[in-house]
C-alpha cells in the first residue's frame, strides 16, 4: 500500500469490489481520475492531487508524479465528443507534470515522452521528445533533462 491516501485510492480503483468507492472518495477529495485510466507503478498524486482531472481516454506510465491542478483532456471541448478527432493521452515513465499544468490533445494521440517535465501552468498542446523540459502558454522545449 502507498504512504498516503490519494495515492492509494488511485490504485484501489482497479480492485473489483472496491473500485467504485475508491474513485468516487477521489472525487471527494477533489481528483478525477476514471477507473478507465491504467496507472503504472510508483505513482505519485503530489500533495493529494487537489484539482487533477484526467480524462477517460489516458494512460498513465511507471513512475509519474502529478502535482495539484494537473489537467489530461481535449483541446476541443467546444466540439460534441462524436465530432471530435481526439483519441487519448499516453504519459510515458518517469514524468513530472508540474503544478497546474495542462495536457491538451486535439487530433489523434498526444505522447508525453519518458522523462519529460512540463512546468508549472505549462499548456502543452503538442506531443514531446523523451528528457524534455516543457513549459509556457502554449509550452515550447525549453531544455533537456538530465538523466
Amino acid at each position: 500500500m502507498h504512504s498516503d491516501l490519494p495515492t492509494s485510492l488511485v490504485y484501489a480503483r482497479s480492485w473489483p469490489l472496491l473500485g467504485k468507492l475508491a474513485y468516487y472518495l477521489l472525487k471527494l477529495l477533489g481528483v478525477e481520475i476514471p477507473r478507465s485510466v491504467p496507472v503504472g507503478q510508483d505513482f505519485e498524486l503530489a500533495h493529494g492531487g487537489v484539482g487533477v482531472v484526467i480524462h477517460s481516454r489516458a494512460v498513465i506510465g511507471s513512475r509519474v508524479k502529478i502535482y495539484p491542478g494537473v489537467t489530461l483532456g481535449r483541446a476541443d471541448i467546444h466540439r460534441p465528443m462524436l465530432q471530435s478527432r481526439f483519441e487519448g493521452i499516453v504519459i510515458e515513465d518517469d514524468v513530472i507534470l508540474a503544478p497546474g499544468a495542462k495536457i491538451l490533445c486535439k487530433d489523434g494521440t498526444m505522447y508525453v515522452r519518458r522523462g519529460t517535465v512540463v512546468g508549472a501552468n505549462a499548456v502543452l498542446l503538442q506531443s514531446t521528445g523523451e528528457d524534455e523540459i516543457w513549459a509556457g502558454i502554449p509550452a515550447r522545449c525549453i531544455g533537456k533533462r538530465e538523466p
